[in-house]
């Protein structure tokens, strides 16, 4: 077993183990981070984590992080936000993030789960970037592509 602090970055795990205090236990779980639960370290910086725990970001601390102990998955895909994604890259929508409007106007242009999205370009500084989702072109902002998960696929 492994702590959180300590596992490479969109990779799948299975929670084994909370070393915590019993009210730290209590709220962890209350956010639906239990053993037995899947969750995903999505990015890493400095003391904090942002971890991906049933379709939910949850942003702990190192304490935290090191008081969650995983193991691999046994399901081996990589998970990255779409902005994260190089030119070629191929995969799955799993999660659209975001609230109200912004959400609603992602899915209004066709990103939705399961749909699969290939990266087209990217400009010089990576923003925007043009993907290619159910036969047409589309540009989005990097900051709009953040918003959006994706598994990518073993043939991108």
């Amino acid at each position: 077993m492994k702590k959180l602090a300590e596992v490479k970055a969109n990779q799948p795990f299975v929670v084994k183990e909370v070393t915590a205090s019993v009210e730290v236990q209590k709220h962890l779980q209350n956010l639906g981070l239990l053993p037995g639960s899947q969750v995903v370290l999505l990015k890493s910086k400095g003391q904090d984590g942002i971890v991906l725990v049933q379709n939910a970001r949850l942003a702990l601390d190192q304490s935290l992080l090191e008081a969650i102990l995983v193991e691999p998955a046994t399901e081996k895909r990589e998970i990255l936000s779409l902005d994260q994604l190089g030119v070629g890259d191929k995969g799955k929508v799993i999660k659209i993030f975001g609230e109200g409007a912004v959400k609603r106007r992602l899915m209004d242009m066709g990103l939705t789960k399961n749909v699969l999205i290939t990266v087209r370009k990217l400009a010089p500084l990576g923003d925007p970037i043009e993907i290619n989702l159910r036969g047409y072109e589309l540009s989005l902002r990097k900051s709009e592509a953040e918003y959006i998960l994706v598994a990518l696929s073993e043939e991108g």
